[in-house]
């Protein structure tokens, strides 16, 4: 089949990886990696631009979610389901917990990146907090 008519695209290997960029929009896959098991994780990001859709294929996932502007005052979690769609809204924080087998279909702005992505360090306490939150979620 033709590249013209069609483009087909798929993607086995670990973390983020964008697969279609078109106009605005750009449609990834986020699969496991060592910096999304909970005790790895240090930090959460927001973008300032855009919000970000993310979409479960496969696996188990828990999107952290911090509540707060300038400091994160509380965290949550937010266990997905196969098939639901979850839009992370602009300037929240967020990350992921992903089980080994976990595939997210991520969409978002083309041009989402360092530019207009804020990161905020975590303190001790608050990933502690992550790592409990993540265990009441536990993977099969």
């Amino acid at each position: 089949m033709t590249e013209k008519l069609i483009g087909i695209k798929k993607y086995d290997g670990e973390g983020y990886q964008p697969l279609v960029d078109f106009g605005t929009w750009r449609v990834a896959y986020l699969r496991f990696i060592d910096e999304l098991i909970p005790e790895n994780i240090h930090r959460l990001e927001r973008h300032l631009e855009t919000d970000e859709v993310f979409v479960l294929l496969d696996g188990q996932a828990v999107l952290l979610l911090g509540e707060g502007d300038q400091e994160i005052e509380k965290l949550i979690s937010q266990v997905m389901r196969p098939g639901v769609l979850y839009n992370v809204k602009q300037n929240t924080w967020h990350n992921c917990v992903l089980s080994r087998d976990a595939t997210i279909l991520l969409v978002e702005n083309r041009d989402t990146g360092s530019e207009n992505t804020e990161y905020i360090e975590l303190s001790l306490e608050q990933r502690k907090k992550l790592v409990d939150l993540a265990k009441r979620h536990p993977f099969e």
